[in-house]
């Protein structure tokens, strides 16, 4: 008995430690991962804004490496953290929309009045998968979630998929209640009213950091912002609304995109304070790694699931120069921020390696000197040589596969991405576009007349990879009508137009006031 004791002890301390070059031990890497719900390339100072502040974010950015052609695997939300999770392509686990999406005749009931019929997808992260979690958990990590989930119901929540914890996180896709308490969320208590959500994820994770600095942590904050609703307190509203007017207010902040209207600035006062409290609570969880003496032993992710919500939802921000946003099959929809900081590596500052957050799984297991699982990640690789410095390129295609027409005026098509070359293929009609990356206005100019070699080889490229992985197709709608298509076009061009520009004046007017406690934000404990 004493020696099965001291076989597990030692196979304990194993699990949680590795051994330098000079013999000291010393214990293996913590993980914290930052997720943000629907933010923009161009949504953080470091990528470029001069609207929004996000210092720490920035700080975090700066010091570690900073992907400048990192993406999600999805242009919407569910499929891309299924991604994640699995560390597969869309069309590989079948999670190609977000989850609660209307699909094959039941999209009828959207009255889009569209070509085609979206494919039917997968309704939950599938149980075979071995999540990354799960294979943190496998080494002895203690593993933590909070915030948004929105990869199934009862069944297929975190603690389903390896985490011991799960905080926040439901089948919903935004946040039941809104931003600030009471919400309705079973796996969040109600503490406090008027308490933010953003704040209260934050300090839920710095807490489970402050008891957990002893062992070994994979811990996944998981933001419901900056989804829609877009909502703030009365104070960062004001302080956005006079930093646009300092700016100087656009006369315009839309025009037209395919089929829906599409934000063309950033100066939306409440987004701006919502971007602003979510940097604060990163700056919560940072400061709690640094104050428990674990920052220069945590590896930290920060990046996004998807683009900025430029049209459709709440027309929120503008990700120009990048065309489109969440939803669009172009650069704003799937270009990403995308940071990783090893404390204990300092060799490079930027990549300009294309990346996709299905390398996250197998970088992370790298990291942290734990093997890899190449039958489950299968659609991503390392990044620790670039990591390292070494920013020879990743030879291998990228491919999204989206068979839906998105809420933001996204089309059904799929693209691959290979030797600095993205082609979409558009399912209504067959068409193709072709675009040379990287270049952040390339998707505004299709070249494809100019090479139709490469175009073709793309094509068959990406066709045989979909056949390949048993890829699901929307299908023609025999009720088709165009002229309630073109109808519906008309009105969205005649009324929504000029109704967001109306309501982008209101947002920035002196005397704008959603309701008279600001989203329940003003509401305290008697």
């Amino acid at each position: 008995m004493r020696l099965l004791s001291i076989v597990f002890i030692l196979t304990l301390f194993g699990c949680n430690s590795k051994q330098q070059d000079d013999g000291k031990v010393v214990k293996k890497p913590n993980v914290l991962f930052i997720l943000v719900d629907d933010l923009g390339y161009h949504d953080l100072g470091v990528t470029g804004s001069v609207f929004y502040e996000t210092p720490h974010v920035d700080n975090l950015a700066n010091e570690g490496v900073i992907f400048t052609n990192g993406y999600a695997a999805s242009r919407v939300c569910s499929p891309s953290r299924a991604s994640i999770m699995t560390g597969k392509f869309t069309a590989r686990h079948g999670i190609t929309d977000w989850i609660g999406a209307k699909a094959g005749e039941d999209w009828r009931k959207r009255n889009r009045y569209d070509k085609m019929l979206p494919a039917n997808y997968v309704m939950q992260l599938p149980k075979e998968d071995f999540t990354v979690a799960e294979a943190f958990k496998e080494h002895g990590y203690k593993t933590f979630f909070a915030g948004k989930w929105h990869l199934g119901g009862e069944g297929s929540y975190p603690e389903d998929h390896g985490f011991d914890i799960n905080i926040a996180g439901i089948d919903a896709g935004s946040p039941r209640g809104g931003f600030f308490a009471p919400w309705n969320n079973p796996k969040l208590q109600n503490k406090q009213k008027g308490e933010n959500l953003t704040l209260r994820l934050a300090n839920e994770t710095a807490d489970f950091i402050s008891k957990h600095k002893d062992s070994t942590f994979f811990a996944f904050l998981s933001f419901y912002a900056v989804h829609a609703p877009i909502q703030t307190t009365e104070n960062k509203w004001k302080k956005y609304r006079n930093k646009a007017d300092s700016l100087g207010i656009a006369k315009t902040g839309y025009q037209m995109e395919r089929v829906l209207p599409i934000r063309t600035v950033q100066d939306n006062p409440i987004y701006g304070g919502l971007v602003e409290t979510m940097d604060d609570a990163v700056g919560i969880v940072l400061k709690a790694l640094k104050d428990n003496g674990l920052d220069e032993n945590t590896v930290v992710v920060f990046t996004s699931d998807n683009g900025g919500v430029a049209s459709g939802d709440h027309y929120a921000t503008s990700n120009l120069p990048l065309r489109g946003g969440k939803g669009y099959q172009w650069e704003g929809g799937i270009k990403e921020p995308f940071f990783i900081k090893v404390p204990w590596l300092k060799s490079v500052k930027y990549s300009e390696v294309p990346v996709v957050s299905t390398d996250l799984y197998p970088t992370l297991l790298d990291l942290a000197n734990l093997p890899l699982k190449q039958e489950q990640h299968i659609d991503g690789v390392s990044l620790k040589p670039l990591l390292e410095g070494n920013q020879t390129n990743i030879d291998r295609p990228l491919f999204w596969h989206y068979p839906h027409y998105g809420n933001q005026g996204g089309e059904p098509s799929s693209i691959i991405q290979k030797d600095g070359w993205k082609l979409i293929h558009y399912w209504e009609d067959g068409r193709e576009e072709l675009f040379k990356l990287p270049s952040e206005e390339k998707d505004h100019q299709n070249i494809l007349l100019k090479y139709p070699e490469i175009a073709k080889n793309l094509s068959n490229d990406l066709m045989a990879w979909l056949t390949y992985v048993g890829a699901k197709y929307p299908t023609k709608d025999h009720l088709f009508d165009e002229i309630k298509q073109d109808r519906r076009l008309q009105t969205i061009i005649s009324k929504k137009l000029p109704n967001l520009e109306q309501q982008r004046l209101e947002f920035l007017s002196l005397d704008f006031e959603p309701n008279k406690d600001w989203w329940g934000s003003k509401i305290t404990i008697d």
